[in-house]
């Protein structure tokens, strides 16, 4: 019996303490309601703008793999190009020369650019060539010594580019 009464007098007790409190209850959830919303914005907007990062860079990688598959294509056209389509051993007069319309696999949406150019010879003088197995003491050969430049244009409106060169040292006989 006596267990019965204080069970009933604190019953009682806490309903009158709701009744007390009016809507502070109500108010402090409320407020945590909206910092937790604001917590879970700036999430969202990390979310996001991390993502854009993420595209923006696969982007460019797949830009950087496009470009350097632009320049193997070049130097398989004018390696495999036929008798008198190498333009490696043009005369030294005839450069820069443009060779983007040879690109006929890695060139498709029109964004890719290919130049064949001398390497540090303004002078245009035929030079000697690199250290190979194949000298000779007589100087029997010289070299063409050449950038292959590949300009590959990538992003929102093709605004970013990757630029990738290759070296090339085509032997000539005098």
């Amino acid at each position: 019996m006596v267990k019965q009464a204080c069970y009933s007098r604190t019953l009682i007790t806490s309903t009158n303490a709701l009744r007390h409190q009016k809507g502070v209850v109500l108010i402090v959830s409320l407020v945590f309601l909206i910092a937790l919303t604001a917590v879970a914005a700036a999430l969202m907007q990390n979310t996001t703008s991390d993502m854009k990062m993420s595209g923006a860079s696969e982007e460019k990688v797949v830009a950087t793999q496009e470009a350097i598959s632009a320049t193997d294509e070049v130097l398989f056209r004018q390696i495999n190009g036929g008798s008198g389509n190498n333009a490696f051993t043009a005369a030294l007069v005839k450069f820069p020369i443009t060779v983007t319309d040879t690109l006929t696999k890695t060139n498709v949406g029109n964004d890719t650019t290919a130049n064949i150019d001398i390497i540090n010879n303004d002078l245009e003088l035929e030079a000697d060539c690199p250290h190979s197995r194949a000298a000779s003491s007589a100087q029997v050969f010289t070299c063409n010594v050449l950038r292959v430049q590949v300009n590959r244009q990538y992003g929102r409106k093709n605004t970013n580019n990757v630029a990738v060169n290759a070296g090339v040292a085509q032997q000539l006989l005098r």
